[in-house]
C-alpha cells in the first residue's frame, strides 16, 4: 500500500478548481476505486457518474491526466508512483457538479436521425433474410457504449465548439449502422451532408484511438459516410448518371 496525489476538479457551472487529495492506493485498484476512496474518506459531497464498474456503461467517463478515459478501466499501476494524478470532467461538456457533466445534447442528435426504415418485400416466411457480412458489418457500430468519449476528444466539438453544425462521431456512426443496413429504405444522406456537417471532419482519428469498444470509427463508419455524400454531391460521372438512369436503390438481399 502506497500513498499517492491527486487533483480532483470541485465546482460547478459557476466555475471551480483544482483541488488536492492524497490517500492510500493498494494493488489493482482504478481510477474509480481511489475516487470513492476519496469520496468516502475525505470529500463526502464529490460528485462522480459511475454504474457498472465493468466498462460497459460508460457512465464513468472523465479526464485522467488530460486524456480521455472510463475511469473504471483505467488502472493506477499505468502511472509513476510520483506522478500526480488529475482528474477532470469531460472539456466538451457543461459541467453540473465536479466530476459529472450534462451530456444532454447528445440525446437530442440522436433523435434527429431517421429511425430505420424496412423495405416493405424485405420479411419473408424466414423473418428478415440478410447475409453474415452485413449483419457484421453493422454489429462493430452496435458495440458503442455511449460514453461520449468520442465526442469528448473531436477537435470540432472540443475546441471549436461547433455543436450547432456538427453531430460528432458517435452520431456519425449511428448513421452509419442505419445507412449500411441493406433492409433500410430510408435516405440519410442529405442530413449528413446539410445538417450533420459530414464535411466538417478531417480525420483525425483522435475518435477511435480513445474508443473503448476498439470500435474502428473513422475507417469503417465515417469515411465511408464522407464518400458517399462526395459520391452524390461532388462526382460528376455519378451525378451525371442520376440525372440519366434515376437515384439508385438498395438492392434486397437475395431471399432464399
Amino acid at each position: 500500500m502506497a500513498t499517492r496525489k491527486f487533483q480532483i476538479y470541485r465546482g460547478d457551472r459557476d466555475g471551480g478548481a483544482l483541488v488536492n487529495f492524497e490517500t492510500e492506493v493498494k494493488e489493482g485498484m482504478v481510477v474509480l476505486d481511489v475516487i470513492h476512496k476519496i469520496q468516502a474518506e475525505q470529500a463526502n459531497d464529490l460528485g462522480v457518474r459511475w454504474n457498472c464498474k465493468a466498462g460497459k456503461c460508460g457512465s464513468c467517463s472523465m479526464e485522467i491526466n488530460g486524456k480521455p478515459k472510463l475511469s473504471c478501466m483505467t488502472r493506477m499501476n499505468e502511472y509513476g508512483p510520483d506522478e500526480t494524478i488529475t482528474i477532470t470532467p469531460l472539456k466538451t461538456f457543461p459541467v453540473i457538479k465536479d466530476l459529472v457533466t450534462d451530456v444532454s445534447w447528445n440525446y437530442t442528435q440522436n433523435k434527429r436521425i431517421k429511425p430505420v426504415k424496412l423495405h416493405p418485400d424485405a420479411k419473408t416466411e424466414k423473418g428478415y433474410v440478410m447475409y453474415q457480412k452485413d449483419v457484421d458489418r453493422v454489429q462493430e457500430f452496435r458495440k458503442c457504449i455511449e460514453c461520449y468519449l468520442c465526442q469528448n476528444v473531436c477537435h470540432i466539438l472540443r475546441d471549436h465548439d461547433k455543436k450547432e453544425e456538427f453531430v460528432g462521431p458517435r452520431f456519425m456512426i449511428r448513421a452509419a449502422s442505419l445507412e449500411m443496413h441493406p433492409l433500410d429504405t430510408e435516405d440519410r444522406i442529405p442530413e449528413l451532408k446539410n445538417d450533420f456537417g459530414s464535411g466538417m471532419c478531417n480525420i483525425t482519428r483522435c475518435c477511435t484511438d480513445v474508443c473503448p469498444e476498439h470500435i474502428n470509427l473513422t475507417d469503417n463508419g465515417i469515411i465511408p459516410l464522407k464518400e458517399r455524400v462526395i459520391d452524390r454531391y461532388y462526382d460528376p460521372v455519378t451525378i451525371i448518371a442520376r440525372k440519366v438512369f434515376g437515384k439508385k436503390k438498395k438492392k434486397l438481399p437475395p431471399i432464399k
